[in-house]
């Protein structure tokens, strides 16, 4: 029987930790979607204390803007459920927080359309001190599912920074 996808997440987010402490480095969440699953994730991993700084729940607009200094004009113009609004969230919640690295999820868990966006749309955003990058999921599901998908997919993503691929890996 596979694992659950609360048992990948909470695998994930164990060896981040290892990985992460290895490192002497830190990691910052911003959330939108996940409305704080992605930092309950992290904490409930022993060794949490030693590498998670925090997390943002930033679930209005204005709160993006306002503490995470996501650049208002980009959501005026794009709303908030945008590759580029992710990356900022990160580099934000990165800099708020003094983390190594910075991690943000936006998107639209549902049932609704938000912003003409589907339910399932999800942006999930990496920022260290030299780059920042974004990908884009179309998860399926109900809310929960749409927001575990994301957890699972941006501790996947810290995963793949901190232990790039090699070429013949799938």
């Amino acid at each position: 029987m596979s694992p659950t996808p609360r048992e990948q997440c909470a695998h994930l987010a164990r060896q981040l930790h290892a990985a992460l402490a290895a490192a002497g480095s830190t990691l910052a969440a911003a959330e939108s979607l996940t409305g704080g699953l992605l930092a309950l994730t992290l904490t409930e991993a022993p060794g949490a204390s030693e590498v998670f700084r925090g997390s943002v729940t930033a679930y209005a607009t204005d709160v993006k803007a306002d503490v995470l200094n996501v650049d208002r004009a980009l959501l005026d113009a794009r709303g908030p459920v945008d590759a580029r609004v992710a990356e900022q969230m990160a580099e934000g919640v990165r800099g708020l927080m003094g983390a190594t690295y910075g991690l943000a999820t936006t998107g639209v868990a549902g049932p609704s359309p938000q912003d003409g966006r589907d339910p399932g749309t999800v942006y999930i955003a990496f920022a260290a001190a030299d780059h920042s990058c974004s990908t884009r999921i179309d998860a399926d599901g109900d809310r929960h599912e749409v927001q575990r998908a994301a957890v699972l997919r941006a501790l996947v993503m810290v995963r793949d920074h901190l232990r790039p691929r090699e070429p013949h890996e799938t």
